[in-house]
């Protein structure tokens, strides 16, 4: 299978199939993971399948995790053993045979500060885990736990405070680039066929009587509505499934509750440790997570009612998290640390606890309506149960015998080769004139399909250069996330295609003009846009800096408010 390009003439042919070609089967309404693996796994089971995004593919919570795979471990604390063993399963099946290109192992020290009671009760917890990782049927693909004294431990990470423990058990889980991640399950999906548009609106719901019979559509590039038919379309909106069930009249039996999650990201040497970290807090856990040059601390739970497109983060956010960390670090960290900071909202399925920590992780599928699926709740690493969960419901309505899901053994574009390629990376930086760590990088986010983006470099060998203060990316990767990957706006490269938006010390100010003019040959910018995006992208990095200084949740989303979303020029 050749890879699809998410380029625009991709999008342009793909917004007319929707408008003049054959009825769809499936529709897809929402371009975050669920909503791209509904669609992957529509299409894998030759169903005629189209799935449209209201913004860039995967800038909502998608974008915005703990960008870990992982089961779980403290729903085993909630006896909660069912959504575990679910989640191990997919974290086995995204290491070894999904995307080995894109899901890595990452080890955690989960520091020990009671005597007694805590090593066995949280050593038979994570023994536990690690037993149900086998139930996949393949291995876990990762190192077993294993219990260190307190000198063991700060060996390990020597930035720990030596009274904040006694001991240690040391476990490991996975990590993902998550918007890489849902834009290459979007682009798998093109691949077999799926026709997908981002920067395309629903406006509101065609019926036929009682049934959902598909969508009028906006294209928010050029303004033009049209109607798109579908036998079934699959509500897939994450936080805005409310405001989705709402245009068929019907808000459902099943609610979403958003819970605001929030991250910070520091530099790498500001925590001496050569693993990530889980702590216990008063609520719930607390994860420093190694990320390239930083580390990743979070995340909050908290309710929020605000703007749901950029939820945003406030100085007592920041507070609260930096007093949690600091609790075991031997030299705390302090605000100005802070290089990036990010929130998303959580998808929780509404109950009557008013502690959204409380809430569950479980996902509930319902056709609420003839013709309309509603896939809602659910966590990261199980979006491809979810997405099989909602298409399995879609096709009962279908007339004909539909083949079952198959996307457990269909991998991602670019896995197919990758640890042959991985093995042969010191050839290939030295055919390709560039440092193996170079060509490490990219194999870690192209995996097979590096070799299209060398292409790129060997054209164009100044497109080698990194980006200005963001030394870890190649101008090459500002082109190729315009013609093959769907980035329409600046703030596509910079804050999903690429993570410069969080993580450099000047959060992309610097690179934007430069990635602007990149992007500008293939979009066909001329310099007044350019020059717009570039604006409107700064205005951007503002408000979220405003928004860090503002005391509460309300003062914050004013702040961030102030930077709207872009409008092209038409």
């Amino acid at each position: 299978m050749e890879a699809a390009r998410l380029s625009p003439q991709a999008r342009a042919a793909a917004l007319d199939a929707l408008e003049n070609g054959p009825e769809l089967d499936v529709l897809v309404l929402g371009g975050g993971v669920v909503g791209a693996g509904s669609a992957l796994d529509a299409v894998t089971r030759g169903l005629r399948v189209g799935i449209v995004e209201a913004r860039d593919w995967a800038s909502g919570t998608s974008s915005r995790s703990s960008k870990l795979i992982h089961g779980g471990l403290r729903y085993l604390e909630m006896l909660d053993f069912g959504l575990v063993a679910e989640a191990l399963r997919e974290r086995a099946l995204l290491l070894q045979r999904l995307a080995p290109h894109l899901v890595r192992p990452v080890s955690f020290l989960y520091p020990l500060q009671h005597r007694v009671w805590e090593r066995p009760y949280v050593g038979a917890g994570v023994l536990l885990y690690d037993t149900m990782g086998l139930t996949s049927g393949a291995s876990r693909g990762l190192p077993r736990h294993r219990h260190l004294s307190r000198r063991g431990a700060r060996r390990l990470a020597p930035g720990l405070r030596k009274d904040a423990l006694i001991g240690a058990v040391q476990y490991w889980d996975a990590q993902v680039d998550d918007a890489r991640h849902t834009m290459t399950i979007v682009r798998t999906a093109a691949s077999y066929g799926a026709l997908c548009a981002n920067r395309t609106r629903v406006v509101r719901l065609v019926r036929t009587g009682e049934r959902v019979t598909g969508a009028v559509l906006r294209d928010l590039e050029t303004g033009r509505e049209f109607t798109a038919r579908a036998r079934q379309v699959v509500n897939a909106t994450g936080v805005w499934t409310d405001d989705t069930q709402a245009m068929a009249n019907t808000r459902g039996q099943v609610h979403v509750r958003a819970s605001k999650g929030v991250h910070l990201l520091v530099p790498r040497d500001r925590i001496a440790s050569s693993t990530g970290l889980i702590l216990r807090t008063e609520k719930s856990v607390l994860f420093v997570i190694p990320w390239g040059r930083h580390w990743i601390v979070g995340t909050t739970d908290t309710d929020w009612e605000l703007d749901k497109s950029h939820p945003a983060v406030s100085a007592s956010d920041i507070r609260y998290l930096l007093e949690r960390v600091n609790a075991v670090l031997a030299r705390p960290l302090e605000e100005a640390d802070v290089e990036g900071v990010y929130a998303g909202l959580r998808p929780l399925l509404a109950g009557e606890s008013d502690d959204t920590s409380q809430l569950s992780r479980e996902h509930v599928v319902t056709h609420t309506v003839p013709g309309l699926v509603m896939v809602a709740g659910g966590k990261y690493t199980t979006y491809r149960v979810m997405a099989a969960d909602a298409i399995d419901e879609a096709v009962r309505a279908l007339d004909e015998r539909v083949a079952p899901s198959t996307t457990a053994t269909v991998p991602l574009v670019g896995a197919d080769g990758y640890p042959a390629l991985w093995n042969q990376r010191y050839r290939l930086a030295a055919d390709a004139g560039l440092h193996v760590v170079r060509i490490e990088h990219l194999l870690h986010r192209y995996g097979s399909l590096t070799a299209e983006v060398l292409a790129l470099i060997a054209a164009d060998p100044t497109l080698a250069e990194p980006l200005p203060s963001s030394d870890d990316y190649l101008r090459a990767e500002a082109v190729y996330a315009c013609s093959h990957e769907g980035a329409l706006h600046l703030d596509d490269v910079l804050a999903r295609r690429t993570r410069i938006s969080i993580e450099s010390y000047d959060r992309g100010t610097e690179a934007a003009p430069v990635v602007a003019r990149l992007m500008a040959g293939v979009l066909a910018w001329n310099e007044a846009q350019i020059d717009r995006e570039v604006r409107h992208y700064r205005a951007r990095v503002d408000a979220e800096r405003d928004a860090q200084s503002q005391p509460d949740d309300l003062t914050a989303d004013a702040a961030r408010l102030g930077a709207p979303d872009i409008v092209p020029v038409r």
